[in-house]
């Protein structure tokens, strides 16, 4: 993996990655003059015991812009520019430019409740120059490298002394509430576990102490054991339909061995990761003949220098349909009361995808 380290006009960075040697770079550019301005804070919610990011800034953001203005395709126009330059690389990420959280947050607003700095990184993640190929059309090699990207900044921003936890992830579709067209995703860092993860965390440790045994990891054995409801098994990688599924046709994408972090794969592993998640979004998109929306998170260990045996690297995936012409939403038991109800059966779901044959789609080197 090549990289190449690049600063933008308004100070922010900018990381080029390549398969081969990185050449024929242009000037870094920015849509805006000037520097990023940004200030968010957080505020403590005393009732759920969990902070909430508040960007005002972000109301400004740019939002579904014509087709011909794409902020994310490599440009050298001065009159119109975009994030990216010009030249041979095949991943880009950079410093978000409407962020949530930021480094140099400062001076929360005085309130009853607690406040602080929301202090962080987000970086956007451009998956290829060419806007039209989204994460299933991308070949096996494109994967490979792009989880090797999202570890090599998983280890960078967590080695950041306010950095607690660092979470890759993406939004498909403007269902989901995406706002630029061209195939990408995002990383957060933030400087405290948030809630979702500590949750899962919490469980992790407890089935540790208890047993001795990790907790995802035997529930993968089992998985592999019944075969119910199994979409790919590869010498080192797994996807499924949990039987805990709180989305229709949720998946989770996970090493077979236990790593707690992205950039701890061997490169046999990552590879095969990255065949599994290529072979299930050919099966959403192949399930409903068109582009499936959903949001994609890879959960990893806390990076507050702690050892964290409990942990497994996995991904999820939450599909936005619950039928063939209907969307799921989350409504009142979900939102209200916090437990969430499904229309589908984890077994049925699993059964019409794994039905999809992806054939030599998935075989793309």
């Amino acid at each position: 993996m090549h990289v190449l380290a690049l600063t933008k006009p308004d100070g922010r960075r900018l990381a080029l990655y390549g398969r081969e040697v990185i050449s024929g770079i242009g000037a870094a550019a920015s849509p805006q003059t000037g520097s990023v301005a940004a200030n968010p804070h957080m505020r403590w919610h005393p009732l759920r015991g969990e902070w909430v990011a508040y960007a005002a800034h972000r109301q400004e953001r740019t939002f579904l812009p014509p087709p011909e203005y794409n902020p994310l395709r490599p440009g050298s126009d001065p009159a119109a520019p975009t994030e990216l330059p010009e030249g041979r690389y095949d991943i880009a990420v950079f410093d978000n430019l409407f962020p949530t959280l930021t480094a140099t947050a400062h001076d929360p607003p005085e309130l009853h409740i607690p406040t602080q700095p929301a202090l962080g990184r987000c970086e956007v993640v451009v998956y290829s120059p060419d806007p039209d190929r989204s994460l299933a059309q991308l070949p096996i090699w494109h994967l490979d490298l792009l989880l090797a990207v999202l570890g090599d900044r998983t280890q960078k921003l967590g080695a950041e002394k306010t950095i607690r936890y660092v979470l890759p992830f993406e939004n498909r579709g403007a269902e989901m509430g995406v706002t630029l067209h061209h195939p990408h995703g995002q990383i957060y860092a933030y400087p405290m576990i948030p809630p979702t993860p500590a949750r899962m965390l919490e469980c992790e440790q407890e089935h540790l102490r208890r047993t001795g045994t990790g907790l995802l990891t035997g529930l993968l054995a089992s998985e592999l054991e019944q075969r119910v409801r199994i979409l790919y098994e590869g010498e080192h990688a797994v996807a499924f339909v949990p039987p805990w599924a709180r989305y229709p046709y949720e998946t989770w994408i996970a090493p077979k061995a236990r790593s707690a972090f992205l950039h701890e794969l061997d490169d046999d592993t990552r590879r095969d990761l990255g065949r599994a998640l290529k072979v299930v979004l050919l099966k959403y998109d192949g399930l409903w003949q068109r582009p499936m929306p959903y949001v994609m998170a890879w959960y990893q260990a806390p990076t507050d220098g702690l050892s964290h045996p409990e942990c497994h690297l996995h991904a999820e995936i939450l599909p936005a349909y619950r039928t063939r012409d209907k969307l799921k939403y989350l409504a009142g038991t979900e939102l209200g009361a916090g437990m969430f109800a499904s229309d589908v059966l984890p077994e049925d779901a699993a059964a019409r995808l794994a039905a999809v044959d992806v054939g030599a789609r998935a075989d793309v080197p």
